[in-house]
């Protein structure tokens, strides 16, 4: 796993797509997007690296958890900020990961239509589950490989709750390698989460092809993808 100390010092080599509204980045695993109530780094900290002479920082234009990796969009400015933040709220950007799941799914491709809801009505807790009563969620998923004990999934997610790969992998008997929240990890020491932003498409001009990015495989996943079937 990359340490998020030194994505200062390679946060050019993490750059995924630039132009005069959009940047893409590869955030590694394990740094937060946004502050939370503990405090502590973020990826904000160093995106003075990304300002290629304007007078303020991008900010991100929406949110990976702390320990997944891959393509995350930046706003240059408060203009494309409010473009991008429109594209994800609309279910216009195209989000696709990669996961590595516990045992496998019966079938090579489905859809997971699972209403989530947060576990707790403290507003500080991200936590979600599986509630009849909750906000609609799909995600897409399709097999691309598979171990003697793993598979190596292709995730969509069709709408963008919290946590929703995570609970669904999990309610659907496929749990995500490495969470120790809605799978069987521990909660420390574990190989760390294995979901991965593998790409992201953004129609952010009307008369142009989508912007497209795609982050290469995280170092702390490679393992896993080769032994099912990842040829590098």
């Amino acid at each position: 796993m990359s340490s998020p100390a030194a994505f200062s010092s390679d946060i050019g080599v993490r750059l995924l797509y630039r132009d005069a509204l959009v940047l893409v980045i590869d955030k590694p695993a394990g740094l937060p997007v946004h502050p939370g109530p503990k405090g502590g780094e973020t990826l904000t900290d160093h995106l003075d690296g990304l300002r290629f002479g304007l007078p303020r920082r991008p900010e991100a234009a929406h949110r990976l958890d702390r320990d997944t990796s891959g393509c995350l969009a930046l706003g240059r400015h408060a203009q494309a900020l409010a473009r991008l933040n429109k594209l994800f709220a609309n279910a216009q950007a195209r989000k696709t990961y990669w996961a590595l799941v516990e045992g496998a799914p019966p079938d090579d491709e489905g859809q997971i239509d699972l209403p989530l809801a947060r576990r707790s009505s403290d507003p500080r807790s991200w936590w979600m589950k599986a509630d009849p009563a909750g906000d609609p969620s799909t995600t897409r998923w399709r097999v691309l490989g598979r171990s003697a004990s793993q598979a190596w999934l292709e995730l969509i997610p069709v709408t963008g709750r919290t946590h929703q790969l995570r609970v669904h992998c999990a309610a659907s008997g496929f749990p995500i390698v490495g969470d120790p929240i809605y799978g069987t990890a521990a909660r420390h020491g574990g190989p760390g989460l294995q979901l991965h932003a593998r790409g992201l498409a953004l129609p952010l001009y009307p008369k142009k092809p989508p912007v497209v990015a795609e982050a290469p495989a995280p170092e702390h996943m490679r393992d896993g993808l080769s032994a099912c079937g990842w040829a590098g």
